[in-house]
């Protein structure tokens, strides 16, 4: 019995999972009420499904009085009643079922995106998307099914219960008898199967971190002839999931054998009862036969409620870790504040600190990126370039001094508000798939062709008029199907687009021949109303800067 030893240590409360789980019904209560309504619609007709099969038995044996023929007609009118309740909780559940965990994974994406950043991402992109679609939709299902069918299941209990009861008093308390010890039991297995399906839903974010992970750097593990090494780490990680399913199906197996033996062993009792009151002459042959339906629909439920605890548990299980996504505090909201252009940001005794490090990345730094001008980020790696970067971006707040955004009619502390004035081009490929005009409407969403063909030229792009199908060319993941440079370019026109007051550029230019790249900073300086911050190890970049603030 060592399966009853061990307690589970869990994150949450059952109070406040509960509380989470009431917040995330809002906007899923309609498709839940609808399944409540055809569920407890289905019970009345199954009651009155026996009592109509009961009542044609008893006509066709001369035990009751009636017309045979309106008796079967009345069970197959009884019989399409519950196909089309049937039908309509199928409708219920694929239309607003789909609706319902969208909406839920928009939610919880739209909580992740607002949410501050501190430097590294805790859980590996391929947990949070595993979470996103798995625990997203275990959620939703139970919120708006498994929760209405208890309720259809309790009224299906309580009715068969009420129906025995006015047929044999006795044998449907001895039916019910077993309803105690499955409550005692219960909390045993929700202790045990809790801890387990965490196990099973971890190592199953693990195994498609994997996955992912290794499509996205294919070309990188061919190179470097890794392909048995990911294979073999693949295979380890779905071990550690078989043995945690193989655990979790043996204490289900052998948790639910003993419920079914408890099952089995009431409804023989039935039986047994039935047969020696027919035997007497004290029930029909009808009366038997709704005896042992009610039977059924009495244990049916029952039975209902043992899939239910499971159902309970893997909920907590997911709940819990969509909760542990909206752990990190929310970055500033509100409406963007706009500054008119030029302006220019000043670091005030700027420290910072990354959490696993006590020496500081950034100490004691003061700067002044005047409205206007053109700056070069100069530095050697780990020098603070990046964190400095990230800081004016309202990515990062400093632990100490100020970073704020001026002009000469005033100045605000940097927040996530004010990053409506900054637009950043990151180095590396950045672009998404899709096609090229829909990568430069992230920059403008209402931009038209000739604004992005204008932004294309700036930026040294002009290729794109060249290919076949030109701003409707299609790229897949980071940009593929074109080249480094490319795609550079391309990422720097929709920049161009967004067309705001300071821009920030990290290695913006490395894929750049060092004509295109001289071109392309001739135009972007031409404005003079921007203030324009290059991260560089780019010399040549310098020579065209107003400023250069090297870092040590």
């Amino acid at each position: 019995m060592k399966f009853f030893k061990r307690e589970i240590t869990t994150k949450y409360s059952a109070r406040t999972i509960l509380r989470w789980l009431w917040q995330a019904s809002r906007g899923n209560r309609l498709q839940a009420g609808l399944n409540a309504s055809v569920g407890l619609l289905e019970v009345a007709v199954s009651l009155l499904q026996v009592w109509a099969v009961k009542r044609a038995i008893d006509i066709a044996a001369g035990t009751q009085d009636g017309n045979l023929y309106w008796a079967v007609g009345v069970m197959g009118i009884l019989i399409l009643a519950d196909f089309a309740l049937h039908i309509s909780a199928i409708w219920i559940r694929n239309i607003l079922g789909i609706r319902a965990q969208n909406r839920m994974q928009q939610r919880m994406l739209d909580r992740i995106l607002r949410s501050e950043w501190h430097g590294k991402e805790q859980r590996h992109s391929g947990d949070v998307l595993n979470r996103l679609e798995g625990d997203v939709k275990n959620v939703v299902d139970f919120l708006t099914e498994t929760l209405p069918n208890t309720l259809s299941v309790l009224a299906l209990f309580l009715g068969s219960f009420y129906y025995l009861f006015t047929m044999d008093h006795l044998l449907a308390f001895i039916i019910v008898g077993i309803i105690p010890i499955f409550v005692l039991f219960s909390r045993v297995y929700v202790n045990r199967m809790r801890q387990l399906t965490r196990k099973v839903r971890d190592s199953d974010s693990k195994v498609q971190s994997v996955l992912q992970e290794t499509i996205q750097n294919r070309m990188l593990i061919k190179t470097l002839e890794g392909d048995n090494e990911m294979v073999d780490k693949l295979e380890d990680t779905q071990s550690e999931l078989r043995q945690n399913v193989v655990k979790r199906t043996a204490f289900s197996v052998f948790t639910n054998l003993i419920l079914n033996f408890g099952f089995a062993l009431g409804y023989l009792i039935a039986f047994l009862w039935a047969a020696v009151r027919m035997s007497s002459q004290t029930l029909s042959f009808g009366g038997m036969t709704a005896f042992l339906q009610l039977v059924n629909k009495i244990q049916g439920p029952a039975r209902s409620l043992t899939r239910l605890v499971p159902a309970f548990v893997s909920v907590f299980t997911a709940a819990e870790r969509l909760m542990e996504l909206e752990e990190n505090p929310l970055e500033e909201q509100g409406d963007p504040i706009p500054f008119e252009a030029p302006c220019g940001i000043r670091l005030d005794d700027v420290s910072f600190a990354y959490p696993d490090s006590e020496t500081p990345v950034v100490n004691h730094l003061s700067f002044d990126f005047r409205p206007g001008t053109c700056t070069a980020v100069l530095g050697e790696t780990g020098s603070g370039k990046t964190t400095i970067l990230r800081m004016l971006l309202a990515l990062l707040r400093p632990q100490s001094g100020s970073v704020s955004l001026y002009n000469d009619s005033r100045s605000k502390q940097l927040s996530p508000r004010l990053r409506c004035n900054i637009v950043y081009v990151p180095q590396g490929n950045t672009l998404m798939s899709g096609s090229i005009r829909e990568n430069l409407r992230l920059g403008k969403l209402d931009a038209t062709d000739e604004e992005m063909r204008q932004a294309l030229r700036k930026s040294c792009a002009e290729f794109v008029f060249d290919l076949p199908e030109g701003l409707d060319t299609s790229c897949t993941e980071q940009g593929g199907g074109l080249s480094e440079g490319q795609a550079q370019r391309i990422a720097i026109a929709r920049a161009l687009l967004r067309n705001r007051p300071v821009m920030l550029f990290d290695e913006a230019t490395s894929a750049l021949d060092p004509d295109t790249e001289r071109q392309l900073l001739r135009n972007i300086l031409s404005d003079n109303h921007r203030t324009v911050i290059f991260v560089t190890h780019r010399m040549a970049v310098v020579d065209y800067c107003d400023q250069v603030l090297k870092l040590k």
